[in-house]
């Protein structure tokens, strides 16, 4: 429990943490089955936030509680809930969206994307969950993504990723940051003494790898109706949907120095330069983008009555805004993928409020990859409305 950690003189680098392990502590040496027990029953009981804490408390504790407690928590397409901070670079859930929010603050252009159903039912006891910050540049827009918000710079070991727009806002392009495996590019010798005298652990070497693009419609007659986009998802194949397919799942943070950063070898015995085949600039190879998952917008209907585009949002949007939309699965004749599947809702954003806007997204989609695609909605796109 809490409790017991804080009465433990050891502490853990979590991910996304610069807090180096300085001892085991008493804890460590109780046995494992009775650990095992212990933790199982605080994992089971605490199914959401913030009683999650309590299970974050027991990987505190020391290393043996941390391996034990990262074998028992699932990851949030199995359990449908966030644990960790990896948690949010995972796969939603098949069955049941993950329910969240944004709210918007103009003044700092910061946008805070929280787990819950509204700032009303949610209050305090919210969890925020990422932080993006819009940076205007000459040619183009950024923002920047972090786990917490604290340091809006790239160097910050919160840093995730960004979201890139072209100068009119109508393409934009994801970058996730992750381990740079090509081992020329490891720290020096004297550099990891200087970071051992400062008892900070080493950070590892990152690169941004863009992998997925977004492209808004123009609408050169200006015609009325909501914003047209597509999504293709360089980092997600398109078998993912079929029956028995998986999506790529993260163990760890690029920046996460505890870890092992060492890629997993191919069938050849090498290790490959980069996560998965993605370019650092501009796009994946054509082989690439030919089997990754693309998103569509699900089309809407025009209601007679309300004389308006509407699209059944199921209460989660109560405000009409050029910016609500949901995406499905934009998939080819050739693929093997069931008619059910090609209909679900995989990612809705609605607004709700002034400055408040709902989330709600599903397998394949992890948290920060759906929030990097709403994001892109924020700004004037006067070529496409």
């Amino acid at each position: 429990s809490s409790s017991s950690s804080s009465s433990s003189s050891s502490t853990l680098s979590l991910a996304g943490s610069s807090t180096p392990i300085i001892e085991q502590g008493q804890w460590a040496n109780l046995p494992p089955e009775l650990l095992l027990d212990i933790i199982q029953r605080v994992e089971t009981k605490e199914i959401c936030w913030p009683g999650r804490r309590d299970v974050v408390a027991c990987a505190s504790v020391c290393k043996s509680w941390r391996e034990i407690t990262k074998e028992i928590v699932k990851t949030p397409e199995q359990c449908g809930f966030f644990t960790f901070p990896i948690s949010l670079k995972q796969p939603g859930p098949r069955d049941a969206p993950i329910q969240c929010f944004i709210r918007r603050e103009r003044e700092t252009s910061t946008y805070r994307l929280h787990l819950g159903l509204s700032p009303a039912l949610s209050g305090d006891l919210s969890k925020q969950l990422l932080v993006a910050k819009r940076v205007r540049r000459a040619t183009c827009t950024d923002f920047m993504i972090y786990l917490k918000g604290d340091d809006f710079s790239k160097s910050s070991n919160d840093y995730i990723g960004k979201l890139r727009s072209n100068f009119l806002g109508s393409k934009f392009n994801i970058f996730e940051s992750q381990p740079q495996y090509d081992s020329t590019a490891q720290s020096s010798p004297r550099s990891r003494w200087k970071t051992y005298l400062k008892s900070v652990p080493p950070k590892v070497p990152t690169i941004s790898l863009n992998t997925a693009s977004i492209s808004y419609e123009l609408n050169v007659l200006r015609t009325k109706g909501p914003r047209r986009l597509k999504c293709i998802m360089y980092s997600i194949p398109v078998s993912s949907l079929e029956e028995g397919g998986t999506a790529r799942t993260p163990t760890a943070f690029a920046n996460c120095p505890d870890e092992d950063p060492s890629p997993p070898v191919d069938s050849k015995g090498k290790k490959p330069r980069m996560g998965f085949n993605s370019t650092v600039c501009g796009k994946p190879p054509k082989s690439v983008q030919s089997t990754a998952l693309a998103l569509k917008n699900k089309a809407p209907r025009w209601h007679e009555q309300l004389q308006c585009w509407c699209l059944n949002f199921k209460g989660r949007v109560t405000v009409a805004s050029v910016k609500n939309f949901q995406l499905v699965a934009a998939a080819e004749p050739g693929h093997n993928i069931a008619v059910a599947e090609q209909d679900k809702v995989i990612l809705q954003f609605g607004k709700i409020g002034k400055d408040i806007f709902t989330m709600d997204y599903r397998y394949p989609l992890s948290a920060f990859q759906a929030f990097a695609i709403c994001l892109s909605s924020f700004g004037t796109k006067p070529v496409c409305e």
